[in-house]
Order: structure tokens, then sequence, then C-alpha cells
């Protein structure tokens, strides 16, 4: 009878040990591309998330996790096919942080992630497109619908008594969703749009597109492009001609590169980008600084978030398996369940192995609306004296 007991304990413990992985995820972001600026602090806080979960040993009987990093470009929608098709089939990851612009991020899901089953969790991807696409339950995001950004921005513009803009957007799913769901929400509310042109990336002079947008007039430009690229090159030339003075800037223009691009030359400009304020935003920028980089960078918070929730799905579910786990992503991400703070992930393993429930608030004060993306807070911010300040939430 003792040998029988020594025998079964020996082949629980080999069967336990044969349970735990070495489970890779996989970032697609635009380290090279028109957000290059924002990459490196998003792929930051998705490798904080992953370090916190392994680091804990209470994964999965015990289980790793590394991230393996992938370019999306942000801009060339074959290249972010190309990234995520390696990620899936020659890294064998299961599960993606990504896409990063929301062009991309539909070539990605719609051509790779959903033939293969493997959840995306984009930080950043804005579309409202991504909120219809047929995706089989396999993406989320923890950056709200620009359908939420456009209303946001227009009471923001109407609340300075602003009433009438001109709007330049980039000449992409990105550019062309927040367009135009700002100018419903804008013209809804009394004001008037003079102009809602696009611009391309990548162009050396935007003085013509300066041209067109000055003669439409305006008391101030919104400029719904990208920092790295053609939106600061249409700030460079309505600055050079005195064509504006005020620019409003919604989440592809905030950063501190709009900083260092334009310091004072901006001055009583203002915008908005996803941000939650509290005390898991507070935590987070903390842990952040603590291992050496900005928390506070657009979108790095909700990089951590979607880490985070991709992992804790997997533990709720008790599998790594895409199949199974996605469908635990909105209950770990929402209430009921004891809230689950940065800083906390090892906490909440717990609680899962318990059978209890989790309501992950997290960096971004997470909390999911259907089909699987964030509700959306945003910070409201302003250019004054050569810098970025952080004026109110919205």
């Amino acid at each position: 009878m003792k040998k029988l007991l020594i025998a079964t304990a020996v082949t629980a413990l080999s069967a336990g040990m044969v349970s735990a992985e070495e489970i890779k995820l996989g970032t697609s972001l635009g380290f090279t591309g028109p957000l290059e600026s924002m990459a490196p602090d998003m792929q930051k806080g998705a490798e904080l998330a992953v370090k916190e979960i392994s680091d804990s040993g209470k994964f999965l009987d015990g289980s790793t996790v590394s991230l393996v990093q992938g370019d999306s470009t942000c801009a060339d929608a074959a290249a972010a096919t190309a990234t995520v098709e390696r990620l899936i089939t020659a890294e064998g990851v299961k599960g993606i942080i990504g896409g990063m612009c929301s062009g991309e991020a539909i070539a990605s899901l719609e051509n790779v992630a959903v033939p293969n089953g493997i959840v995306m969790i984009s930080p950043s991807a804005t579309s409202p497109a991504l909120s219809t696409i047929e995706d089989n339950g396999l993406f989320f995001r923890t950056s709200p619908s620009d359908a939420r950004q456009g209303e946001v921005m227009a009471d923001i513009i109407m609340d300075k008594g602003i009433d009438n803009v001109a709007v330049t957007y980039t000449n992409n799913d990105y550019g062309k969703g927040l367009a135009e769901s700002f100018e419903a929400a804008f013209t809804e509310k009394g004001g008037t749009i003079t102009t809602n042109s696009a611009h391309e990336d990548g162009k050396a002079d935007y003085s013509a597109e300066v041209a067109a947008l000055s003669a439409a007039g305006g008391d101030a430009l919104v400029v719904a492009g990208y920092v790295d690229q053609g939106g600061s090159g249409v700030v460079r030339a309505a600055l050079d001609t005195g064509a504006f003075d005020t620019f409003v800037f919604p989440d592809g223009m905030v950063g501190q590169a709009l900083v260092d691009n334009f310091g004072e030359e901006i001055e009583g400009s203002f915008g908005q980008n996803p941000a939650a304020e509290g005390e898991g935003r507070d935590i987070y920028v903390k842990m952040a600084e603590e291992a050496g980089y900005d928390g506070t960078g657009a979108f790095s918070a909700e990089s951590y978030d979607a880490a985070a929730l991709i992992l804790l799905g997997m533990a709720a579910a008790g599998s790594s398996d895409p199949a199974e786990y996605k469908e635990k992503i909105m209950d770990v991400a929402n209430e009921p369940g004891e809230k689950i703070l940065p800083g906390e992930l090892g906490k909440a393993l717990d609680i899962l192995s318990e059978g209890g429930d989790i309501d992950y608030v997290g960096a971004t004060s997470v909390e999911f609306v259907e089909p699987g993306e964030s509700a959306g807070i945003y910070r409201e911010v302003s250019f004054t004296g050569g810098e970025m300040e952080v004026v109110g939430y919205r």
C-alpha cells in the first residue's frame, strides 16, 4: 500500500510538472512609423505585467510567460499582417497585445488572428469600425472607440467657447473614423466645421493642405493625425504661415513628442487622450518609474492592462488555449469580484485559483462594454509655457 501511495504521489507530481508551460505572448506595436515615439513605453507596460505574473510563480501550475516583440509599423497593413503571422506560426504565441493603429489592427485581425483563433487585445486602436468587426469573440481593446472620443472632443471645444473649426485627418481608418465621429457630435451641439479634409502621411511639405484649410477658416484647427508623421507636418506648416495659432489635438498627437516638436509655439492649444485617473493609475505610474520608464506615456497603461487581462483570462479558464480563455476576459474585467489594481496580479491569481471572482480595475479603470472594449475615460490636456498640463478628466 505504501509503494502504491508513493507511486501515486510521483505520478501526480509528474502531471503537475507536465502541466506547467512556457507561454509566449506577442506584441504588435509600431516601433517604426507614425507613432514610433509611443511604442517603447507601451512595450514596457506589457513587459511589466508579464513579469509580474511570471515572477509570482502562481500562474497555471507554475507556468512562465515571455513576451515576443513585433513591429506593426502602424501604417503598413501588409507589414503588420506579416508580423502577426510570424508571431503566431513561428513563435507560437497564445495571445497578442496589438495592433497599435486601427488599419493594421483590422488587417491583422481579419487575415491572421481570426483564422488562427488567436486573441488580440489592442491598447490603442480606436476606430469605431472595430466595434462591429466579425472577430469570433477574439478581439478586445483597453482603449475606447473614437465614437466616444469624438463626443469628448466636441464638448471640450464648445466649453472653450469655440464653435467653428477646421479639421484635417490622416487618410486611414483611424483618421476617417475620428473625423466622422467628431463632425457628427460637434454639429449636433451647434458647432460649425468649415472643412473636413484628409492629409497623407510621409510628405515633406504640407503648405498646400494648410492653404486650403486656411481658406476655409476656423477659430482652431483640429489635427486628427500622428505626432511622428503628417500631423506634426501640418502643424509646422500652419505655424510657419500663420494660418492657425490654436490647435486641437486628439490621441494620436498627444505625447511628449508634441511638446518636443513645438514647445511654446502651440501655446493655448489643447486636446485629449484616453487616460484614467485614480489609485490604479497612480500605482502604475510609480511602478513604471521604479522599472525605469515613463508610465504616463500615451497608451502605456493600456498596454499593461491588455497583457494583464490576457493572462488573467487564462488563469480564470485554467488554460492558455485562446478558444477557452477568450470566454473569461469579460468576466475578469468587470464586476462582480474583488477589485484588482496594478501590482496585485499575484493576489488575483490566488483568488482565481480558489474559484473566486475578480474585477480587474488595473491602471486605466478597466470597465468593458460589449463587444469587449473600454467604456472610456479621457484626460483633457492644455499646452502652456512649453509644457503639457493635465487639466481634468472626462
